[in-house]
């Protein structure tokens, strides 16, 4: 395994046990890094990290329960991988969740105590928590996956998209902090966004056979462009919007 921009390295994911970070430990794995994965869900996330450590022999893939919504807890989770292994060039953002409503007037703002906790608030705390050691290695990348609603809200969507906005932005403070920190020879670590309409996977399109599922990401080609964050330099993504959908 591995001779490429992820070989040796170790990456951390949080929400690792969804459909996306189930695709993102495999990939990763098969690039040659050590992936660390944390979920609110322990049976999913072991069987995440089964899945991952099945399909690739002697990669090392684990799990940790972590509240990231507890800044201490999440603190403590960026310390022990990089005690563990000596290192940590990466997080990949994966907390996901949605909450929508027919009608911009129909919004409830109960809505937006969830999303500001799940889209936000994880946000925020794991880029605390890891900032220092992405900053300290040679290929350190923050990567957040967001939504094309974050640059063009719908009215049923006002609480996902302003969420996802507030993500995208704290984001690229952190992208700021890191071409600061590089000084005149440009930044060494990176904070990118990945933009999508929506993601789908296989058990979705088993349960709507007939859907077209237009514009959406394959759970499998976010991976794919998650491993493509390292391949490129920190300067070339760091602060940058990729975008796997049309953009509006």
């Amino acid at each position: 395994m591995g001779n490429g921009a992820l070989d040796g390295a170790v990456i951390a994911v949080a929400g690792a046990g969804g459909p996306a970070g189930r695709a993102a430990l495999l990939r990763l794995a098969e690039a040659g890094a050590t992936v660390v994965g944390s979920d609110n869900d322990p049976q999913r996330l072991a069987e995440a990290v089964d899945a991952a450590r099945y399909a690739h022999g002697g990669a090392t893939v684990t799990g940790e329960t972590v509240d990231l919504l507890d800044l201490d807890a999440t603190k403590g989770w960026a310390d022990r991988i990089e005690k563990e292994y000596g290192r940590v060039d990466g997080l990949v953002h994966l907390v996901g969740g949605w909450r929508g409503s027919q009608t911009f007037t129909k919004t409830n703002l109960d809505d937006w105590d969830l999303l500001e906790k799940l889209l936000i608030r994880t946000v925020q705390h794991t880029s605390l928590a890891f900032h220092e050691g992405l900053q300290r290695s040679d290929r350190g990348r923050y990567v957040l996956i967001s939504a094309a609603g974050a640059t063009k809200p719908t009215a049923g969507n006002a609480a996902y998209s302003a969420a996802k906005a507030a993500a995208e932005a704290w984001t690229l403070a952190m992208a700021d902090y890191f071409r600061k920190a590089g000084g005149e020879q440009g930044p060494t670590s990176a904070a990118a966004i990945l933009v999508v309409k929506a993601l789908v996977h296989d058990a979705m399109r088993a349960e709507r056979p007939n859907a077209k599922f237009a514009g959406f990401t394959d759970v499998g080609d976010l991976a794919e462009a998650v491993v493509g964050v390292w391949e490129k330099p920190a300067a070339e993504v760091n602060g940058t919007r990729l975008w796997l959908t049309e953009k509006p």
